[in-house]
């Protein structure tokens, strides 16, 4: 063990006590923050509408307080970024995680308030990494430099000049103490350049000088990083410009379809792979074992969780059901919306992910999904209502109309970056198949800034690939499942390729 880990592990030792605490006793922690959160709530307007005053019981609060996606928290967060005070918490909010998601608004804003960004995201990232230098005693991780591919941030045009939004990743990076920011890599100037392929460069001319121990971010973003790096060194793999690479941690979107290619890249024993879930909205769980791809729940980082059994989630969203599950009722391997209210000022919101508990002792989780069909195979987060309206609006200017239709991810393989193949049953076909899907491309970044970011420049995507499939061809595909008439559907979008490799194939044997 070097002096420094060991030094950081004496240091830990009260977190590690006090997570393992949670561990144990996870309905405590939850009822203590909960019981915190809502006296912190009074304080708001938010609080005063909805009679925090008179809230003593989670029975109360969820009578009291009804289940809010981003759109009905949107006018209260408007008010919070032209400078309203007390709106959803009681503190100044200085910050605002930009992207993009489930709602109708092209983007959300997500309060990030001194509370979350110490008490929440950092928080959750030091129990993560502590807990990695538990389970690896002999570990170099802070002997090194940690790279982190970083957004931007821009002062909020609604403010008055005392706020800023931008990448979650842009705002932690922003606030971080400088000591982190003493073994940290690139330069917090390099590291915020707001044009992606320009911060690349950079990054490459530098590459050689660091001694890289870990790198953290979205798998497909540090891809392109890692495979430019490469190119500009002339190295084949990363261990030979950083030969203590040991950790990667990520998050964001599913690893899975990436793992084959990191480990091209970095060959050999010794590489770790840590998923951390940390969203604008809140750090949430992190992979505490390397031999379990569950991720453990954070009970006491400033979230109180409740869960609704996805089956009545329309139920939920209506008012019909409001007894939600907590920590110290729900089930194992059952899918589950997650609620949560946080010290960002968020109350009872849909956060739009599913999850299943795999463990109830400790509580750990899967993520399993998002409550509306999406792709989020490159961070791009297409979701079932941008797809819809997108193709909506191409097919009125091209005068066409479609049967069916389905898209799945080509991903990134061999060099390639990645892009969405749309497989389209035309009843009329456009005149100009091309133009149809420059059109689709466009309208798709009209709605949704994450999609436009990945496509800016072909950084990350390259344009949809559209094939007009023959007439009749998902009909022939469904029979083949048995899954004619009924309630059976198409699926629109899937983050895997097997329903589109099945549809081509089935394409194959029809005769027009």
């Amino acid at each position: 063990m070097s002096l420094t880990t060991k030094i950081y592990s004496l240091l830990s030792l009260d977190l590690l006590n006090s997570l393992e605490k949670s561990r144990l006793e996870p309905a405590g922690f939850q009822k203590k923050l909960f019981e915190g959160l809502i006296a912190s709530g009074r304080g708001t307007r938010f609080g005063e509408e909805h009679n925090f005053d008179k809230i003593f019981t989670l029975r109360e609060f969820q009578e009291g307080v009804p289940l809010r996606e981003y759109d009905g928290f949107e006018p209260y967060i408007e008010r919070v970024r032209r400078g309203e005070s007390s709106v959803l918490w009681n503190k100044p909010v200085k910050w605002f995680a930009k992207s993009s998601g489930t709602s109708s608004s092209k983007s959300k804003f997500i309060p990030v308030t001194d509370d979350s960004l110490h008490k929440c995201h950092y928080s959750g990232m030091k129990k993560m990494l502590a807990t990695y230098v538990a389970n690896n005693p002999e570990s170099g991780l802070f002997d090194g430099d940690a790279l982190t591919l970083g957004g931007s941030v821009v002062e909020d045009e609604l403010g008055n000049g005392n706020s800023y939004y931008g990448d979650l990743s842009a705002i932690l990076l922003k606030n971080s103490p400088f000591w982190v920011e003493m073994r940290r890599v690139p330069n917090l100037k390099t590291a915020l350049i707001p044009d992606f392929e320009q911060k690349v460069e950079e990054i490459c001319k530098s590459a050689h000088k660091y001694n890289v121990t870990s790198f953290s971010g979205v798998p497909s973003w540090n891809l392109i990083l890692l495979r430019r790096v490469l190119e500009h060194t002339g190295a084949s793999t990363l261990r030979d410009i950083w030969p203590n690479l040991e950790l990667f941690m990520h998050g964001g979107i599913n690893f899975d379809p990436y793992r084959g290619e990191y480990n091209r890249l970095i060959p050999g024993s010794g590489m770790n792979y840590m998923e951390n879930y940390n969203a604008s909205e809140g750090y949430f769980a992190f992979q505490d074992r390397s031999d379990d791809p569950s991720m453990l729940l954070l009970t006491d980082n400033g979230i109180f969780y409740e869960f609704i059994p996805l089956e009545r989630l329309s139920e939920a969203l209506s008012g019909r059901f409001t007894d939600f599950d907590t920590v110290e009722s729900v089930k194992p391997d059952v899918n589950y919306a997650m609620v949560i209210t946080t010290n960002g000022g968020l109350w009872r919101y849909l956060i739009g992910d599913c999850i299943s508990f795999t463990s109830l002792a400790p509580h750990k989780i899967l993520i399993t999904g998002r409550t509306q069909l999406f792709i989020n195979t490159f961070g791009e987060e297409l979701m079932i209502n941008n797809a819809e309206k997108a193709l909506s609006v191409a097919c009125e200017k091209h005068k066409s109309t479609v049967t069916n239709y389905t898209v799945a991810p080509l991903f990134m393989e061999g060099g390639s970056k990645g892009s969405h193949q749309w497989l389209i049953e035309f009843d009329v076909r456009p005149s100009n198949l091309e133009s149809f899907s420059a059109d689709l491309d466009s309208e798709i970044c009209k709605v949704n800034s994450d999609y436009e970011a990945k496509r800016k420049n072909n950084v990350t995507m390259v344009a949809p690939q559209v094939i007009a499939l023959k007439k009749g061809t998902f009909y022939e595909w469904m029979r083949s499942r048995g899954k004619l008439g009924g309630q059976n559907k198409v699926p629109r979008l899937s983050g895997n390729r097997d329903y589109a490799i099945d549809i081509l194939s089935i394409q194959e044997s029809i005769t027009e």
